[in-house]
């Protein structure tokens, strides 16, 4: 059947739904086979773990049945020692919430889902245990076996039976993503490129983003061979070159033109650049052989660095330099995606061997002071939430004060915790009343497990097959978990409608206070993350302008592309235009390429041959060093003058491609940060 027909029937929600619905009936008739004290943990975790992709569930599964192991451990060490210390326990239990969150949101990946998984899960066990501290051990085991069933059945379901293809969608979403970056680029090359070009260059960086999630997944693929991961990092790298070789092409071309510097012989090459892209999808030796004689025609634009050559033959020679690199980058995205595609180790290309040459794991962003105030916010929740409760001598505020804590980890790294906690909050207002409904009109009138679970079908598929949408997703959820309350999915019926009401309660009480504490403590956070993101890209410019040793340009262009990608979004949500910062990030991110560059030359030159390329590099990194968010002030003049300086000493070098070195990056730094400046200083 034609995938593209199915989903238009909903064919693949109904499925997902179908298999969420066995794996939930099939969690809790085991814990009810084997006496479980409360199968509803497994039938609310088998839902938890549901996801589309089967290598995700079994990756995730694996997560959170580590976590689940390291946060029952952490209650049992925690509560015998303080049993007899409320104070002390709630300090504990804080701080254990606190840590986990810090570090998950430092490990920004789905491994991370492990630390939170850690941190909640002891808090599930400890907050009930509070009355009861001698039978910790007892609570914490049960909960790992209920948890871990519920795990395994969702995993069993979700990855063997039917299972959707990590590896089936990571090639789909590659060849979107190629397609993506080849139209980018070919926009980049227009002679007047259009507004668009800058949501594309946005995309891009979200795309290599996502693309390192996936490839997390793949060693746990259970439906096909999965690609090697290997070849999906040297892809993530050869992607990552694009966005400063398309800018810095872009650039060049722009500057040329309105200097009317921009010959017929480069617009000719432009021209035909942006044909050959629109023919990638052809044969491998096609792509080749016209990219080779697209980049011997960008190596004949390049003049010649000489003490004569002025600012424009400069610009010629950047142009066609970064052209010809431009070329090469796109035919090794082909190369590696044709190589992804084989799920073959014979290499497509006598290029693979030297792109796989080293591979290693993506370098992330890391907001030290986001992650310490989204852990601090999780450990205030627990604290001022245990006060309130014990204060009320509210019997069921545990259980409120136990959620809030979940829900602010759970939403930590999100940039708007709001809007996912008020959908929580209206899914459990509907699970409340569905849970009433069954509780005490329909499950009366059943008796024994298979009448338990045709009554539960019909809400559960419905529910089901609405979170396998991302739009639906986030009040379907909290309505199912809902509906694995203690009063429908237990072994004895209940009819205290007391306490089932003061649970209900609980619960929505929790997400309201998870909302009031969010609002407080988060609600200067996206503007001071904006900052930091932005703060931490100058400071990394800052060191790397100081070090002797050799550059690591494809763990910084990596750096910076998650920093777009998540500038992005955070920009949009504050309600300022992002084309201005992102602009900026972008010229950084160039910049630091071009401090790599500079560097590498330093290191291949004796030091008397690279003084003058010391003083521009320290210049550069005192310049970023000082920069603030609020007002980006212009480069000291100074440093233009050094930047020439240098120019014009390696233009008298005698070794050519030492001069052709020097200039690329020095017209590059030069371009970037003084970017009206005109013609060369002259200097004697």
């Amino acid at each position: 059947m034609n995938p593209a027909f199915g989903a238009r029937w909903g064919l693949p929600a109904a499925v997902f739904s179908l298999k969420a619905l066995a794996a939930a009936l099939l969690a809790t008739y085991i814990s009810f086979a084997i006496g479980l004290e409360r199968p509803y943990w497994a039938f609310l975790t088998s839902y938890i773990v549901a996801a589309p992709l089967a290598g995700a569930v079994i990756s995730k599964a694996l997560f959170r049945v580590i976590g689940t192991f390291i946060g029952a451990a952490a209650a049992v060490i925690m509560v015998p020692p303080l049993a007899h210390s409320p104070e002390l326990l709630t300090l504990a239990i804080a701080f254990w919430l606190g840590l986990c969150v810090f570090v998950s949101l430092l490990e920004r990946t789905p491994r991370g889902y492990a630390f939170v998984l850690a941190g909640y899960t002891a808090v599930l066990i400890v907050l009930p245990a509070v009355n009861t501290p001698g039978e910790i051990f007892v609570d914490a085991s049960l909960r790992v076996q209920e948890i871990t069933i519920g795990i395994l059945c969702g995993s069993l379901m979700h990855g063997v039976v039917f299972p959707n293809s990590v590896s089936a969608f990571l090639l789909g979403r590659i060849a979107m993503m190629l397609r993506d970056a080849e139209r980018w680029t070919r926009d980049s090359l227009e002679l007047e490129p259009d507004a668009s070009v800058e949501a594309e260059r946005r995309r891009l960086a979200q795309d290599v983003t996502e693309l390192h999630n996936l490839s997390i997944h793949l060693p746990y693929e259970t439906s096909r061979p999965a690609p090697r991961v290997r070849a999906v990092r040297a892809l993530q790298d050869q992607l990552s070159l694009l966005m400063p070789l398309g800018a810095a092409v872009a650039d060049r071309v722009a500057i040329l033109r309105e200097r009317e510097a921009l010959t017929p012989e480069a617009e000719g090459l432009l021209a035909d650049t942006r044909t050959w892209l629109d023919t990638m999808d052809g044969p491998r030796e096609e792509r080749e052989r016209v990219a080779d004689a697209l980049k011997f025609r960008a190596a004949a634009l390049e003049p010649d660095f000489t003490p004569e050559a002025d600012w424009d033959e400069l610009l010629q020679l950047s142009l066609g330099a970064r052209l010809s690199s431009l070329i090469d980058a796109h035919l090794d995205c082909r190369d590696l995606a044709d190589q992804l595609g084989t799920l073959d180790r014979k290499p497509v290309s006598p290029r693979i061997p030297r792109l796989l040459e080293g591979r290693r794991n993506r370098e992330l962003h890391r907001d030290y002071a986001g992650a310490l105030r989204a852990g601090a916010g999780a450990a205030i929740t627990i604290i001022v939430g245990c006060i309130l409760w014990i204060g009320s001598g509210w019997h069921d505020g545990a259980s409120a004060v136990m959620l809030a804590g979940v829900f602010l980890a759970l939403f930590s790294a999100s940039d708007n915790p709001l809007l996912p906690l008020w959908m929580f909050f209206w899914g459990t207002l509907i699970a409340s009343l569905l849970g009433m409904l069954y509780a005490f009109a329909i499950l009366p009138r059943i008796d024994g497990f298979p009448e338990l679970a045709l009554t539960l079908a019909p809400p559960l598929l419905v529910l089901g097959s609405l979170m396998h949408s991302p739009r639906f997703a986030g009040i379907a959820l909290p309505a199912l978990l809902g509906m694995g309350s203690p009063f429908i999915i237990a072994v004895r019926y209940n009819d205290n409608f007391v306490s089932f009401t003061n649970g209900a309660l609980a619960q929505l009480i929790g997400v309201l206070f998870a909302i009031v504490m969010a609002r407080l403590l988060q609600s200067a956070g996206l503007e001071h993350a904006i900052r930091r993101t932005l703060r931490a890209g100058w400071r990394d410019i800052a060191g790397r302008s100081n070090l002797m040793g050799p550059p690591d340009v494809r763990g910084w262009i990596n750096r910076m592309l998650d920093r777009i990608a998540l500038l992005s979004p955070r920009l949009a949500l504050s309600g300022k235009a992002p084309g201005e910062p992102l602009y900026d990030v972008l010229r950084d991110l160039r910049t630091g390429v071009a401090i790599g560059e500079l560097r590498q030359l330093r290191l291949d030159l004796p030091p008397q041959r690279s003084a003058p390329l010391t003083a521009v590099l320290a210049q550069v990194g005192e310049y970023y060093r000082r920069l603030e968010p609020d007002e980006r002030t212009p480069a000291e003049p100074a440093l233009l003058v050094d930047i020439d300086r240098a120019l014009h000493v390696f233009a008298r070098d005698e070794d050519r491609s030492i001069r052709r070195h020097a200039a690329l990056a020095l017209v590059a730094l030069r371009r970037n940060l003084f970017p009206e400046a005109a013609d060369l200083k002259g200097i004697s």
